[in-house]
C-alpha cells in the first residue's frame, strides 16, 4: 500500500470551507434541477412555491403535480443524496485505512456479500414459504441484500483478526476471497435463473433509484445516517494513521478500535445502500480522491465533503440516466461508469507519472 502522507495546505488550494460551501450550493442546484425534470416538468419557481405552499397558504400544485413531486421526485432524490453520500464515505474511509487512494468499499467484499444476496432472494425467492414472503414482501431483496453484506463483513472481521488486532493485508487478502466466493455462488445462481430472473439480476446489478419510495428510504436510513455521522469522529485517527500504525500508537490513537469502527461503518453504509440501489460502481473511489486533490488529505474536511458531493454526484447521474433515453431508463450504474472509468484512469496515469515509471 501507498501512504497518503498528510501534507500542509498548498496556497494554491482553496479553502476547504470555501469548497464545503460551493459543495452544499451544487448541491442545491442540482437537486432543483432533477426535481423539475421529467416528462411532468416543473420550473424552479413553482417548485419553490410548492415547498413555501405550508407557510403561504397558497395551492402551488396541482393534484397530479403534487403526486409527481412528493410520492416519486422526492423520494428519489432522497434516495440518491443517501446513497451517493453513503458510498463517498465509505469509499473515503477505505482509502483513509488503507493508506490508498485507488481503495474501494467493494475491497472488503461487502458490496460482493450484498449482490450475492440480492441475487439469492430473485432466484430463491419463489421457494421460501408463503408466510415469509408475505412478511418480506416488496422488500425482499434489499433486505437479503443487507443480509449477505453483514454476514460478509463478520466472515471479514472474524478471519482478519488475530490476537485482538487486525490486519491489514489479512483484511485485503479476505475480502478477494469472499469477493471470489460470493461471485462464484452469484455465478451458479445466475445459471439456473429462468430468462425474467435474468433480466432482473442484469438491471439490478447495474444500479438503479427507479424503485425509490419512503418505505426503502427508511430501511436504509437506520445503518446509513449512523455511519456517517460516526465517520467525522474517526477523522483525526485517520489523519494519524497515513503516517504509519505505530506513529499513531504514539499519538495516542486507538488503532484496533479505529479499524474495526471504519469497517464497520463502511459495511453499514456501504452495504445499506448496494441493498436499496443495487450496484453503483466508481463513486467510492472518484469522489474522495478528487476531493483530496482539491483540498487535501486531512479528512476532517474530506469526510463531510464526500458526502456532499457523493450525493450531488448521484442526484445528477440520475437526472442523466431517466431522461438521456427517455420514456426509457438507463440504468444508473451505467452513468456513474461512464463518468467514472474516465476519471478512474486518469488517476492510474497521474500514479505512474509521480512514481517516475
Amino acid at each position: 500500500m501507498v501512504a497518503l502522507p498528510l501534507t500542509r495546505r498548498s496556497e494554491s488550494r482553496p479553502h476547504p470551507q470555501l469548497v464545503t460551501a460551493a459543495l452544499l450550493t451544487l448541491l442545491c442546484v442540482v437537486s432543483l434541477l432533477s426535481l423539475g425534470t421529467g416528462a411532468a416538468g416543473l420550473s424552479p419557481a413553482r417548485l419553490i412555491a410548492a415547498f413555501t405552499s405550508a407557510f403561504t397558504g397558497a395551492e402551488a400544485l396541482t393534484p397530479a403535480e403534487a403526486l409527481v413531486l412528493y410520492d416519486i421526485r422526492l423520494p428519489r432524490l432522497a434516495m440518491g443524496l443517501l446513497v451517493g453520500a453513503a458510498l463517498a464515505v465509505a469509499g473515503a474511509l477505505m482509502q483513509g485505512l488503507f493508506r490508498n487512494p485507488l481503495a474501494d468499499p467493494g475491497i472488503v467484499g461487502v458490496g460482493a456479500g450484498a449482490g450475492l444476496g440480492a441475487v439469492a432472494a430473485i432466484v430463491l425467492g419463489g421457494m421460501l414459504p408463503p408466510a415469509l414472503a408475505a412478511l418480506t414482501g416488496a422488500h425482499l431483496i434489499p433486505v437479503a441484500a443487507f443480509v449477505g453484506g453483514w454476514i460478509a463483513t463478520l466472515i471479514l472481521t472474524h478471519v482478519a483478526a488475530s490476537g485482538g488486532q487486525t490486519a491489514i493485508a489479512t483484511l485485503l487478502l479476505a475480502g478477494i476471497a469472499l469477493g471470489a466466493i460470493a461471485g462464484a455462488a452469484t455465478g451458479i445462481l445466475t445459471y439456473i435463473a429462468d430468462d425474467q430472473q435474468l433480466r432482473d439480476l442484469t438491471f439490478w446489478s447495474m444500479g438503479s433509484l427507479a424503485g425509490a419510495s419512503w418505505a426503502k428510504i427508511a430501511t436504509a436510513l437506520p445503518l446509513i445516517l449512523p455511519a456517517l455521522l460516526l465517520s467525522p469522529l474517526l477523522a483525526r485517527a485517520l489523519n494519524a494513521l497515513a503516517l504509519g500504525e505505530p506513529q499513531a500508537a504514539h499519538l495516542g490513537i486507538h488503532v484496533e478500535r479505529t479499524k474495526r469502527l471504519a469497517i464497520l461503518a463502511t459495511a453499514a453504509a456501504a452495504g445499506a445502500a448496494t441493498a436499496i440501489a443495487g450496484g453503483i460502481g466508481f463513486v467510492g473511489i472518484v469522489v474522495p480522491h478528487l476531493l483530496r486533490l482539491s483540498t487535501g488529505p486531512d479528512h476532517r474536511t474530506l469526510l463531510p465533503n464526500a458526502a456532499l458531493l457523493g450525493g450531488t454526484l448521484l442526484i445528477g447521474a440520475d437526472m442523466i440516466a431517466r431522461t438521456l433515453t427517455a420514456p426509457a431508463e438507463l440504468p444508473i450504474g451505467i452513468v456513474t461508469a461512464t463518468l467514472g472509468a474516465p476519471v478512474f484512469l486518469w488517476i492510474l496515469l497521474r500514479r505512474r507519472g509521480l512514481a517516475g515509471i
